[in-house]
């Protein structure tokens, strides 16, 4: 058995503490694929290559056992309530 959504989502909230995370399995069920969408503090001051390092070094005894990891958005809270008022400004 793989890795599964919840172990992915228990590691990112342990070392990143995030204020929003999506996680969806993309691999139809066996974890050996993720996209993930995470917001935290942390990501504050770093830019998008050493906020994707962070992730992944969050996950690194997941990666073991996972063929892909697709980040989509990495953000800050700041990042994300812009965002979010650009959606709702468009809806």
């Amino acid at each position: 058995m793989g890795i599964t959504k919840e172990q992915v989502a228990s590691a990112l909230a342990s070392k990143l503490k995030p204020s929003h995370m999506e996680i969806t399995d993309t691999s139809g069920g066996c974890g050996a694929s993720f996209s993930i969408e995470i917001v935290s503090e942390q990501f504050e001051g770093k830019r998008l290559l050493e906020r994707h390092r962070m992730v992944n070094a969050a996950l690194a005894e997941e990666l073991k056992q996972i063929h892909a990891l697709s980040i989509t958005k990495a953000i800050t809270p700041t990042q994300w309530g812009q965002q979010q008022q650009q959606a709702n400004a468009a809806a």
